[in-house]
């Protein structure tokens, strides 16, 4: 193959993607062939840098030799190192300077707690080791308060350097728009001997200081990391400066690719995945195929990504704890691959997050592993032991131990009652991990509108190849991809990728002629930007091409909608259609925003391949015993190459390759195309090569089975999340997450949920019941009823919460409910925010939607909803953010329906509602578990301003029941401390699912061993129309205090949410702040962290 550009000729070039594990080499020779290797990333002494080591053996130089730049006219190279050292807290010693009053900003960052049911909460550590805050100030409108004194300033870095810190990053409030004060901090740290130093207008243009600040603390925690890196690099080359700078290209996180001297330590944590989607770009045009998934399952995760003619990316991400704001490629990852552990808990068999990886290493390895997915690839045969050297063992010189996993198998066979073979269990761990790489896939496809029907699959990365026909019928999707390069992909498209310079800036202009003429604008000077730093070669002979993306919002919504410039008409109808196909409607009530203007200027890459690359001598083909559908069978195998142009294979069957094994499922075949392509298709509606399950629902619970159904409901609860949080209105959902998404059956019992506030989703069952006792025998499909009445399963009334019946065909009574809860900035009441401090009565805090019909058959009741919100002596002084938010948790709600509509076409209405009845069984169970080992306690709890909570727990550990006894708490106040019966219902299901301490879901089956008694007319269960606003958010985490203190397993927390709210009758602002959580046995408390029935973000 060839793709050698003019003034190449006579020169070696390579692509090499250095991963975690291997290092992915891909040269082309001066001939135009095109060669490639794999060595390990870490060379064991046996030599420095693997790319340089890759080079030498591709061009057949001695070991340890330097690379004479004049046999290489390009270097491009992706690499893990800048991800490594975010993960591994390897980076330099940084100091952060910022205004005063926030050297603790990125401390408390956004106050949520990473897990909600760990009582020992553990965060991230911060990047930066110390503080420097400057008196600065310059407000959102530009007037400035306050300016840097340069010799104090100056003081307090000289003090910093003298303390051996190496780095600096600048963030001051609003100085993405008003950058003096940084550019003048900054020339004063250089001055003072910092060698890196960045400043946050120079990373971002983007509003929001957390993130900003984050992505320029980053930007300099890992410059000298990557800087040493690349000294390294270039030493080992052996070559000078200038040949550096000339030769070598690094792949960014944002598809392209920069020179030296540009490429930074925020745009390299996605530099190697980022190759791979370059990869899969290049990949489909070659196959011409447009709409496509890339499935890159490595040893420890499996990332995957969207690519439909251009590539999507997202405005930033989290990496290792850290929030970057940069364009990066839109790239999902989970911790699925090879070297996931598979293991039995009791009652479901769970399939990772934890990994072998390479030492000890899978079973196979023989070293003392545990089983992995590679080991069940192994023992299922669609692995061959006979494929891989031997290079096992404890001394390295060992084949593949298949003893080894037989045995581990079998053990797992047997802690399962030995109803499932050690066949069984492996097939049904390969089923789990293909659900969760298929709710990756679900997340960039389906949550955004598309169709993966539509889509090809396209695999690649070394353990792809097992599972992407089953991964593919499992979705539904009708074709696979593997490129002749899919072990080297990443490598192949850094090979590919076009030199380019992305920059962006918040405008908000509003869409109209004038917007989009000032938005052009702003276009032109960064394009400008943009080819400067392009440098060399983006002169008019190399034709650089410009692509200028507008991203579009809702006003007051933040969800961006990428598009191309065009007429301001035709521009709101493309993004309606955006907004509908994602969010089930496409009104925008406030007018469309431009947000964002990006601009990319692109130097264009090589042109793509021709022909195979050079394969090593082809195995002569055989047959080979796998074990597909619960049983043995006999399958050929013979090696890609092997197969000539058109030639086709029917599965079952195994492809294999020099670096990956590709298995083909019964009913899909491959066919060979010009070039080495594989295309798989899908033939008839088996190939999956899994078991079939069994017909009937009842009789023993398959462990596979519950683990796959519980992950299948957690997906759907996770959907209706994202979906409610992209598309809502108020600061309240789609930025403090004050929300929470959930399932239930038929007799709205809390079948699965999204990990979202505790308070919510304990009681929200309280709430489903209630509005289906009202609606009885009275509601058809499409219906939607919301209520926010505390006496009816609600919280207090900002918490308005959207339920809805889930109808299947043929069938007059609701099979399933789903529900949607988000506090509403107001619902009236007698201040704004609808949290009045005073309020003795319910009356006074604001309307209350008793079970309200809010849609009749798929219609919106606009008018009702706008009569009930205006009702009452009090009512809300916002209606129609409220209506938009109602309108988001709709669009929530109808997203749950029909995926589980979409699951009971998938597995049958009765084995779906069986299931449900399982995983209650499975929560149950490990309370059960908990208490068996649990000593009852009791306390009384004192509050604030009189009264006290009393708790009496009562365990019988041989019957492995507990009694939790509220008697002897105080009488209902005549304030609004009192909190409904749903919050101490929810409060006691919080506490004794943290207790479990392990990964189980919270639903009502572990309420089932614990009888709750709360005394009528206390402060706990108040009677109809007491007031109740306070209960909600400071009565019930003094219940979790004194639960936990009377269990004696944790001491108390600051047992408040601490409220800030304040508005008028346009605009309510409605805060929860974070505080102090309580220290255990064997752990320390937390600081500046939102603690147990809360876990908001700020704002």
């Amino acid at each position: 193959m060839t793709y050698r550009p003019a003034g190449a000729e006579g020169k070696w070039r390579f692509a090499i993607d250095r991963g975690g594990t291997f290092t992915d080499v891909i040269g082309q020779a001066p001939d135009g062939s095109v060669r490639r290797c794999k060595l390990l990333s870490e060379g064991g002494g046996l030599y420095a840098d693997p790319a340089v080591e890759g080079m030498r053996r591709l061009i057949g130089l001695p070991a340890g030799a330097p690379v004479p730049p004049g046999r290489v006219a390009e270097l491009r190279l992706g690499t893990t190192v800048a991800t490594n050292a975010l993960l591994e807290r390897r980076g330099a010693r940084t100091a952060f300077v910022t205004t005063r009053g926030f050297a603790d900003a990125l401390r408390i960052g956004t106050q949520a707690r990473p897990d909600i049911f760990a009582l020992a909460i553990v965060r991230p550590p911060p990047l930066f080791e110390s503080v420097l805050e400057v008196d600065e100030r310059v407000e959102a409108g530009g007037r400035v308060r306050a300016v840097p004194d340069p010799g104090r300033v100056r003081a307090g870095l000289d003090a910093l350097r003298a303390d051996g810190l190496e780095a600096c990053a600048i963030a001051f409030l609003h100085g993405y728009r008003y950058p003096a004060h940084e550019r003048t901090v900054a020339a004063l740290a250089r001055e003072a001997g910092f060698e890196h130093v960045v400043a946050s207008h120079e990373v971002s243009a983007r509003a929001r200081f957390l993130p900003r600040a984050e992505t320029a603390l980053a930007d300099a925690y890992l410059a000298p990391v990557l800087g040493a890196y690349l000294g390294r690099l270039v030493a080992a080359l052996g070559w000078p400066a200038e040949a550096a700078e000339e030769k070598l290209l690094f792949m960014r996180s944002d598809g392209g690719l920069a020179r030296l001297a540009a490429f930074r330590g925020k745009d390299a944590v996605l530099s190697g995945p980022a190759g791979g989607v370059v990869g899969l770009a290049r990949a489909g045009a070659e196959a011409g195929i447009g709409a496509q998934i890339g499935f890159d399952m490595g040893g420890t995760s499996t990332d995957v990504a969207r690519h439909a003619g251009r590539f999507e990316r997202q405005s930033g991400r989290a990496v290792a704890g850290v929030r970057l704001a940069v364009p990066m490629l839109d790239i999902h990852t989970v911790a699925a691959g090879g070297g996931s552990i598979v293991r039995f808990d009791g009652e479901r068999l769970r399939v990772g997050p934890e990994s072998a990886g390479a030492d000890p290493g899978p079973a196979a390895y023989g070293r003392g592993g545990p089983p992995t997915l590679t080991d069940a690839n192994l023992l299922l045969g669609r692995l061959q032991p006979d494929d891989f050297p031997p290079v096992f063992g404890p001394e390295g010189r060992a084949p593949i131990d298949m003893d080894a996993v037989r045995a581990a198998f079998g053990r797992l066979s047997a802690a399962m009652g030995g109803t499932l073979g050690p066949e069984a269990v492996a097939e049904g761990a390969l089923a789990i991990g293909i659900e969760t790489m298929a709710e990756a896939i679900r997340a960039i496809s389906i949550q955004k509108g598309h169709a993966l029907r539509e889509h090809a699959l396209n695999c690649f990365g070394g353990a792809g190849g097992q599972h992407a026909t089953g991964l593919a019928a499992h979705l539904g999707m009708e074709k696979v991809l593997v490129h002749p390069n899919a072990s080297l992909l990443s490598a192949f498209g850094i090979a590919l990728a076009d030199r380019s310079v992305l920059r962006e800036r918040t405008v908000s202009l509003p869409l109209g002629v004038a917007g989009l003429a000032e938005a052009g604008r702003v276009a032109e000077g960064l394009a400008e930007e943009a080819l400067e730093e392009l440098g060399p070669g983006a002169g008019p002979d190399a034709a650089p091409r410009r692509e200028v993306t507008l991203l579009l919002r809702m006003e007051g919504n933040d969800t961006l909608v990428p598009l191309a410039p065009g007429a301001p008409e035709a521009m709101e109808a493309a993004f309606a259609d955006a907004h509908r196909a994602r969010f089930g409607y496409g009104e925008a009530d406030g007018g469309l925003v431009i947000d964002t203007v990006r601009v990319e200027v692109i130097l264009p890459g090589p042109t793509p391949p021709s022909g195979e690359p050079e394969a090593p001598p082809v195995r002569a083909a055989d047959r080979v015993r796998l074990h597909l559908s619960g049983r043995w069978i006999e399958a050929p195998r013979l090696a890609v190459a092997a197969l000539g142009p058109g030639e086709t294979l029917t599965g079952p069957a195994l492809l294999t390759e020099p670096y990956s094994t590709i298995l083909l499922d019964p009913g899909w075949q491959a066919v060979k195309r010009e070039g080495g392509i594989l295309l798989l298709t899908r033939t008839d509606e088996g190939g999956t090569g899994a078991p079939p399950p069994s017909e009937d629902p009842g009789g023993a619970v398959d462990p596979v089975e519950l683990e796959l159904f519980n992950r299948r409901f957690m997906a759907i609860a996770d959907q209706m999340g994202v979906a409610l949080e992209s598309s809502a209105s108020s600061v309240n959902i789609r930025e403090r997450l004050d929300f929470s998404c959930a399932l239930f059956d038929a007799d709205g019992a809390l079948i699965a949920n999204a990990p979202h506030i505790p308070v919510h989703l304990g009681s929200m069952g309280s709430a489903v019941r209630a509005v289906a006792a009202a609606w009885e025998g009275r509601l058809g499909p499409g219906d939607v009823i919301a209520t926010n009445d505390p006496f009816g399963g609600g919280t207090h009334l900002p918490d308005v919460t959207a339920v809805m019946p889930v109808f299947l065909p043929g069938e007059g009574a609701p099979r399933f409910w789903v529900a949607a809860r988000g506090h509403h900035a107001d619902i009236g009441g007698l201040t704004p925010g609808s949290m009045p401090a005073g309020s003795t009565r319910l009356a006074e805090e604001g309307v209350v939607l008793s079970a309200l019909k809010v849609v009749q058959g798929g219609c919106l009741a606009t008018e009702e909803i706008s009569r009930a919100l205006a009702a009452g002596p009090h009512p809300a002084r916002t209606p129609s953010r409220n209506l938009a938010d109602l309108r988001a948790q709709i669009a929530a709600c109808r997203r749950g329906a029909e995926a589980l509509a979409d699951l009971c076409a998938a597995h049958g209405p009765a084995r779906v509602t069986a299931f449900m009845g399982h995983v209650l069984d499975n929560g149950e169970a490990a309370v059960r578990r908990t208490l068996a080992s649990l000593d009852g306690g009791e306390t009384v709890y004192p509050l604030e301003g009189g009264g006290q909570i009393a708790v009496r727990v009562s365990v019988d550990r041989q019957a492995r029941r507990a009694r939790v006894d509220f008697t002897g708490t105080s009488a209902e106040v005549a304030g609004n401390r009192n909190a409904p019966l749903a919050i101490s219902r929810a409060a006691v299901l919080y506490v004794f699912r943290c207790l479990v301490g392990d990964d189980i879901p919270l639903n009502d089956g572990c309420l089932r061993p614990l009888d709750i008694v709360v005394p009528e007319g206390s402060l706990l269960n108040p009677r109809p129309g007491a007031g109740v606003v306070a209960g909600n958010v400071e009565t019930s985490q003094a219940v979790t205090n004194a639960l936990f203190l009377a269990l004696g397993v944790l001491a108390a927390g600051q047992g408040t949410m601490n409220n800030l709210t304040f508005g008028d009758g346009e605009i309510q602002y409605y805060e929860t702040l974070c505080g102090g959580a309580g220290a255990g046995p064997g752990h320390d408390g937390a600081d500046a962290v939102h603690t147990h029935m809360t876990n908001s973000r700020l704002t």
